[in-house]
């Protein structure tokens, strides 16, 4: 029986972990859901957020996107980011992660029988069976035509279409 509990454990976090994770590409249809969701600012200044669940890149391609295809959508060529905001932690994709820690500690005293001195050292493994976690990411961006700004923030629309589809 206890050579059971351990493996039990393993695929029930797995199952778990598996249960959560990035939806398919689209727009967020319920209020805290997975999906797009723009704002407009100006007649060329928008709000684009993506939320999701998992590892921060994969969230941050879908709203780099999404941020082209309403630049195309807009009558726009080129876009630029402005602020970026993401929110989520970097380990968010969840999963089995393993962990080992490393102790050490030693004492002395006396007493009336003498003195005495003693050390140690232990060793501990541990698995960490969390699930993926919320992630989303927001960009203000600025679109515009013509040729496209030489800025590390200013994208080609239908090149980051071309590349993140």
């Amino acid at each position: 029986m206890k050579r059971l509990t351990l493996p039990l454990i393993a695929v029930a976090g797995l199952s778990l972990a598996a249960c959560a994770s990035l939806s398919p590409y689209g727009a967020q249809t319920s209020p805290g859901g997975q999906g797009y969701a723009e704002q407009r600012i100006e007649s060329n200044r928008y709000r684009v957020t993506y939320n999701g669940v998992g590892a921060p890149g994969p969230v941050a391609d879908y709203a780099l996107l999404r941020a082209a295809q309403l630049t195309t959508s807009q009558g726009y060529d080129w876009f630029e980011v402005t602020q970026r905001w993401t929110d989520g932690r970097p380990d968010s994709a969840g999963g089995v992660r393993p962990s080992v820690g490393v102790g050490y500690g030693s004492s002395r005293g006396s007493s009336r029988y003498g003195s005495y001195s003693g050390s140690g050292v232990g060793v501990g493994v541990g698995l960490n069976f969390s699930g993926p976690s919320a992630t989303s990411t927001t960009l203000e961006v600025v679109m515009g035509n013509g040729r496209r700004p030489d800025r590390p923030d200013a994208y080609d629309a239908r090149s980051v279409q071309d590349n993140l589809r």
